[in-house]
């Protein structure tokens, strides 16, 4: 089966990358734009050749076995990234001015922040110390939407602010969720202080939704590097 390389939208670009490849080791990471006048899926697979990635299960788990590196490629749109587990490869020579650990600097595209961190507390209030992925609304992102709600906060209906929340760009993964509690909590307090009806909280569209990264032809049993679990919700 060809390797795929291209998610065809933002939403499965994020998926694939925080619960497919994050939870397999992918931290180390390099981004790189594909110039306008070039062709996209040409440099796919310049880049997925150069560096072997385009290999099987058992190629992956061998070379694990003798401490080599594996890495993964996904485009979405005109940014591509090359993730890599700790080992050895040519990569991590070839690219040692560019690779960022994903532990420690995030990942950014689209408005969204990726990262992998440590839990903070379990639902029983218990220090967690499992690794998880941790996708956010990028801060500068978060600031604008912050300001823009704030400013609409005292002008618009509590029906017109509700579809404002409902349409947000941004699957709500569970730190998405709670920032867009904050901006809900934020926009509240504007309005109680000047006499307006709250925004009810089930205005926010707190379900996130599975996609299929590569589009309706990867099925549910041919996601690579995680199979199901790119379709089981974080």
């Amino acid at each position: 089966m060809p390797y795929r390389a291209e998610a065809t939208s933002l939403e499965g670009f994020v998926q694939q990358i925080a619960c497919c490849f994050l939870r397999h080791g992918y931290w180390f990471y390099v981004t790189g734009h594909v110039p306008d006048h070039k062709d996209a899926r040409s440099i796919d697979r310049k880049l997925i050749t150069k560096y072997g990635i385009g290999v099987s299960e058992s190629t992956r788990a061998r070379r694990k076995r003798l401490g080599q590196s594996n890495l993964q490629y996904l485009r979405h749109e005109r940014l591509f990234v090359i993730l890599a587990t700790k080992g050895q490869h040519e990569f991590f020579d070839a690219e040692s001015k560019s690779i960022h650990d994903i532990r420690h600097v995030p990942l950014k595209h689209g408005g969204y922040s990726i990262s992998y961190r440590q839990g903070g507390r379990t639902r029983s209030g218990a220090p967690d110390a499992k690794w998880h992925a941790h996708v956010e609304i990028e801060r500068g992102r978060y600031l604008e939407l912050k300001s823009w709600l704030l400013d609409m906060a005292s002008h618009r209906s509590v029906e017109r602010l509700a579809m404002d929340f409902y349409r947000l760009p941004f699957e709500p993964y569970a730190p998405v969720r709670r920032q867009m509690l904050n901006l809900l909590r934020a926009v509240n307090r504007v309005r109680r202080q000047a006499g307006y009806r709250p925004v009810p909280v089930e205005v926010l569209p707190l379900r996130r939704r599975i996609v299929r990264p590569f589009g309706d032809d990867a099925g549910i049993d041919h996601l690579i590097d995680g199979e199901s679990a790119c379709l089981r919700k974080s």
